[in-house]
């Protein structure tokens, strides 16, 4: 029979980093207010969530990378909404921080968790900010919970 590895009970002392892009705030701001009531639902303490506006998407890395960086925090959650243009801009920004926001997460060994919107539309982006595809950042913030506790069970190098 095989072992099953299960996610630990959150710690009361882990503190949780948000970076979150400006660009699109229509739709990032409701991003943001589903994470952050997922981690209150969760027991998290306001005062153990940090939270760093950064102008778009395409900036989220280097501010999630120094929040890792700073071993302050158990998960860095990155939420932003690039929606696709006239141009395949959208193609290179998407791609760019995407691999970076893995990067990092593999560098410093912490969930960094991708909850960074990549929609053809508006109406789908706001569909998946609380419309009726849920609120990603919600899902965002269960994902990290999910990894900090799996992380602590899992055996180290």
């Amino acid at each position: 029979m095989h072992n099953e590895i299960t996610p630990a009970t959150p710690d009361p002392a882990d503190r949780f980093a948000i970076v979150v892009a400006e660009w699109n705030r229509s739709v990032t701001g409701k991003l943001l207010d589903g994470a952050v009531a997922t981690l209150r639902e969760a027991g998290v303490p306001d005062d153990h969530i940090d939270v760093a506006w950064v102008p778009g998407s395409w900036e989220i890395p280097l501010v999630a990378q120094r929040m890792a960086a700073s071993a302050r925090y158990a998960a860095v959650l990155c939420l932003g909404a690039v929606v696709r243009g006239e141009t395949s801009h959208d193609q290179h920004i998407n791609r760019g921080v995407s691999l970076a926001i893995s990067q990092i997460a593999l560098q410093f060994d912490l969930p960094v968790l991708f909850g960074i919107l990549t929609c053809e539309s508006m109406e789908q982006a706001l569909d998946r900010a609380g419309g009726k595809h849920g609120n990603k950042g919600s899902e965002c913030a269960e994902a990290a919970l999910h990894m900090i506790g799996l992380l602590k069970n899992l055996p180290t190098a």
